[in-house]
């Protein structure tokens, strides 16, 4: 069957894409400095090889003559669509693109790790400067409408446009900074963890409690330690988190884990069965970033799970916690406060920070503004939307990794996801009778056995608005978001 072949040549490709992965895996966890140039040419080869794969042209044909059979069931039919869709961005690329892209990041990657040692954003502008130009070349190689940066942010999130986006940043700039103003006039509550030291192992074994609460499967995955805490997958059965520790704040190396986790989930739940094809694969960056988000602020910074951890903690930091309670716990992850620190920020001002990346990429994209003058644009807008001077490179323009991969278009899917966490939260707490009762009793199954039937199993056979839609009963709706979060605050300033 014709079919059966169109899978075959999927999972060969697949193949090839997750061998990548695991070499970049491997370049961000455990490479040694003197593997990096061989290592970008490895990546290279690799990209070319499933490049031409994916673009051959009997492949084309072969999604044409199957997108034409009448035979095939709905999710066989909605597969091949996708890969057709796929086929056809990819043919915007020729080989030497694809291979001056990889070896373009590979050492952008390097030059971004030496940057950071020396505190110094120019040794890593020069990479910076070369990934832009082909970011515009490559917005010009897939054509778009309206706005080239549409183009980019397709990549990571199909459907999105930059008028969505806009429209979705106004309602930061808008009702956001209304929230922020009205929590800076509140009395501010004290976090009572500040200032003490909780060590690094002890961190550790109960980020992997956490994580096995979650459901996290370690047989089908591991944690381990990175510069910049990611989620990699290489088929549902080989799922791996990484994190990293701050001694001087438990709740970073926490909340890490538990979002790292929660793209884990996702990642988990895909069926087995359906490796290599379009249902094997998460639908977008944005719905993806939803998962995590969601376990880290709806489930992870929420009362309930702190009343059913909060023990957890005490056993493991008795000195630190002493005399502390669950609510201690539940005020000190969710104070408001303007900081430098994207992964590090409260639910509201993480918004702006993704906003100034987003909107600094696009004047990148469109010329409106030179990399020469990136760190200059990024401390004026911090100062400008979260009134706070950047004291340095490392925690101003050279904090983030994703330019290093060559990763633009990519921030608008965080903010995305928090809203679409927030909705999807909404309604799993209609569909699960006495959700935050089970949290609280730290019974975390029934939600993620409602994600995995939800969402997770269907891959990419549905688009983010359409599975909103069909789990919720509408699209994407940012008020859900700003009640959620509302209400939230509340309960923290005002009790």
């Amino acid at each position: 069957m014709r079919y059966g072949e169109y899978v075959e040549k999927c999972r060969k490709v697949a193949d090839v894409q997750n061998a990548m992965a695991v070499l970049q895996w491997d370049q961000e966890v455990n490479m040694p400095p003197k593997g990096a140039e061989v290592r970008s040419n490895q990546l290279a080869t690799l990209s070319v090889i499933a490049h031409e794969w994916s673009t051959d042209p009997a492949y084309g044909a072969l999604l044409q003559e199957l997108n034409e059979d009448d035979s095939l069931s709905w999710e066989q039919k909605r597969n091949v669509q996708e890969s057709l869709r796929d086929y056809k961005r990819r043919l915007s690329y020729d080989k030497h693109f694809v291979e001056q892209l990889s070896r373009t990041v590979s050492r952008a990657f390097n030059a971004w790790q030496q940057a950071r040692k020396k505190n110094d954003f120019n040794v890593f502008a020069p990479a910076l400067t070369e990934i832009v130009a082909l970011k515009r070349i490559e917005a010009g190689l897939v054509g778009y409408e309206q706005h080239p940066y549409n183009a980019l942010m397709d990549e990571y999130e199909p459907g999105a446009t930059v008028r969505m986006v806009d429209r979705l940043f106004s309602g930061v700039k808008g009702s956001l900074s209304t929230l922020l103003e009205k929590v800076r006039n509140l009395p501010r509550p004290v976090n009572v963890f500040a200032g003490k030291q909780f060590a690094k192992q002890a961190q550790w074994d109960l980020c992997i409690g956490f994580l096995k609460q979650m459901g996290y499967d370690f047989d089908a995955g591991r944690q381990d330690y990175a510069p910049h805490p990611f989620c990699i997958n290489f088929s549902s059965g080989d799922v791996r988190v990484t994190t990293r520790a701050n001694e001087s704040d438990v709740f970073d190396m926490l909340s890490s884990s538990i979002h790292e986790g929660g793209h884990a989930l996702y990642e988990q739940g895909l069926l087995p069965e359906n490796y290599g094809l379009p249902a094997g694969y998460a639908i977008s960056l944005g719905v993806h970033e939803s998962q995590s988000r969601l376990w880290e602020n709806n489930v992870g910074r929420s009362e309930a799970f702190w009343k059913a951890n909060f023990e957890k903690l005490k056993q493991a930091f008795p000195e630190q916690c002493a005399g502390l309670t669950a609510r201690d716990a539940f005020v000190a992850n969710n104070l408001v406060q303007p900081s430098l620190i994207r992964v590090q920020a409260d639910e509201l001002t993480y918004h702006f920070h993704i906003m100034i990346r987003y909107e600094l990429e696009k004047a990148l994209i469109t010329g409106d503004l030179q990399v020469k003058d990136l760190k200059e644009a990024w401390n004026a807008s911090y100062k400008k939307y979260l009134d706070i001077e950047v004291p340095d490179d490392n925690r101003g323009v050279l904090q983030d990794i994703h330019w290093a991969h060559g990763s633009i278009g990519y921030f608008a899917t965080y903010s995305l996801g928090s809203f679409y966490a927030a909705q999807y939260y909404r309604q799993a707490e209609k569909d699960i009778p006495g959700l935050a009762g089970l949290i609280e009793q730290g019974d975390f199954l029934p939600l993620k056995q409602w994600l995995n039937e939800k969402l997770h199993r269907y891959g990419r056979l549905y688009g983010a608005e359409e599975i909103c839609t069909r789990i919720t009963g509408e699209g994407l709706n940012y008020d859900h978001f700003h009640r959620y979060l509302e209400d939230k605050l509340s309960r923290v300033y005002i009790g």
